[in-house]
C-alpha cells in the first residue's frame, strides 16, 4: 500500500502544474511558453518522462532493466523520509505558484514578462519553485533507490541549474538593478 502514494504524489504534481496553467490560459495568458527561446530547454521533457515512467516502474512493476532497478537499499525509514520530503516540496509547489500570481510561466517569456516576483516564498528563494521539484525528485530517489532515478535526478538537477543560469541571464537583461538587488538579498537556492 505504501508505494501506491508515491503515483499519488506525482498525479497531485501534475494535477498543480496542469490546474495552474489552465487557470491562467483562461484569462488569457499563455503560461506554457518552454522552448520558444531557446529550442534546448527540450532536453528536459525526456528527463522528465524518464523520471515518470521510472517512478510508475518502481510502484507498479513495470519492464526496467533488473541492473537499473535494483535498489541501493531497502528502509521503510528511507521510504518515509523520501515520501515526506515529496509532500514538503508538493506544498512548496504549492506556495511558489500562489506567490507567482499571473506570473507563473514554463520557460522564459521574452514578450510578456509581466512583473518580478519577490514576495512570499521568493522572499526564500529566487527560485522556489525548481527547489520543489529537486526535492521532489530527491524524494522519489529515496523511496525507489536505484541506479536510473538516481541518473535521472543528477540530470535533471544539472538541467535545472542550467535553466536557471539562463533565466538569470534574461531576468538581469529585462529587470536590471531590481533584479540585482533580489539577487543581494535572496540566494539563488536556499
Amino acid at each position: 500500500m505504501f508505494r501506491y502514494w508515491s503515483a499519488l504524489v506525482l498525479f497531485l504534481f501534475f494535477v498543480l502544474l496542469a490546474g495552474r496553467s489552465l487557470m491562467l490560459h483562461r484569462r488569457g495568458i499563455k503560461a506554457v511558453v518552454f522552448g520558444e527561446t531557446d529550442k534546448s530547454d527540450f532536453l528536459l521533457i525526456p528527463i522528465f518522462l524518464i523520471f515518470v515512467y521510472a517512478v510508475l516502474a518502481c510502484t507498479f512493476g513495470l519492464p526496467v532493466p533488473e541492473a537499473l532497478a535494483k535498489p541501493f537499499w531497502i528502509s521503510r525509514i528511507t521510504r518515509r523520509i523520501g515520501l515526506t520530503l515529496c509532500m514538503i516540496a508538493l506544498i512548496g509547489f504549492a506556495a511558489a505558484l500562489k506567490s507567482f500570481g499571473d506570473s507563473f510561466r514554463i520557460g522564459i517569456d521574452e514578450k510578456n514578462p509581466d512583473r518580478l516576483v519577490t514576495s512570499g516564498m521568493f522572499a526564500v528563494s529566487r527560485n522556489p519553485i525548481y527547489v520543489a521539484f529537486l526535492l521532489f525528485f530527491s524524494g522519489m530517489f529515496l523511496q525507489y533507490p536505484n541506479w536510473l532515478l538516481l541518473g535521472v535526478l543528477v540530470l535533471f538537477a544539472l538541467a535545472i541549474h542550467r535553466q536557471i543560469l539562463r533565466e538569470e541571464a534574461f531576468l538581469k537583461a529585462h529587470y536590471g538593478k531590481d533584479y540585482e538587488d533580489y539577487c543581494k538579498r535572496v540566494r539563488r537556492y536556499l
